[in-house]
């Protein structure tokens, strides 16, 4: 009876130790950020728009319809890319973003996406973030876009948390 006790205590702190090991990272959650993708339209009494003010540094007044035409769910990949001497966000969507980025970019000559973003928990990291005119139909289902973020890091963070958020949207999909 000794060397079962002993053999299990054994097993017991080898499962032990192999819990601690990997259950350092069982606490932290991955960060997962937000985004929103609207079109700019006319103002609706019906109550399918509203109006949002835009860039912190030089507000502008814009109308959006309310429901957003992209979000998390549709992207593929997000990166920060450099852009003359800056940085700007570039955005990869799935087929159906693609087609959507498509259709509304064909059919809004000359208006704008109207792009929201949360990178935190923190209300202070949520704002709308850029609003780049639609200059072409855009079937490859990149967008591109100069973005109204403080800093770098503050940009990975971001980008970082929508390639998280979309990984974990994909792999729920997938069950």
């Amino acid at each position: 009876m000794k060397v079962l006790a002993r053999r299990f205590n054994i097993y017991l702190a080898l499962a032990f130790l192999l819990g601690l090991a990997c259950g350092c990272q069982t606490g932290k959650k991955p960060l997962t950020a937000a985004l929103r993708v609207h079109i700019e339209t006319s103002p609706d009494p019906t109550g399918t728009s509203q109006n949002i003010s835009m860039l912190r540094s030089d507000p502008v007044l814009i109308t959006i319809k309310r429901e957003p035409i992209l979000t998390e769910a549709n992207i593929v990949l997000a990166k920060v890319i450099d852009n003359l001497g800056d940085f700007a966000l570039e955005i990869k969507f799935d087929e159906n973003g693609t087609w959507l980025l498509e259709q509304y970019s064909a059919a809004n000559p000359g208006g704008h996406f109207v792009i929201w973003g949360q990178w935190s928990e923190k209300s202070v990291d949520s704002r709308w973030l850029a609003a780049p005119i639609i200059t072409h139909r855009i079937s490859n289902g990149v967008l591109s876009f100069n973005v109204d973020i403080s800093s770098r890091e503050e940009a990975d963070q971001f980008v970082l948390g929508l390639n998280n958020a979309a990984k974990k949207i994909r792999k729920h999909l997938l069950k």
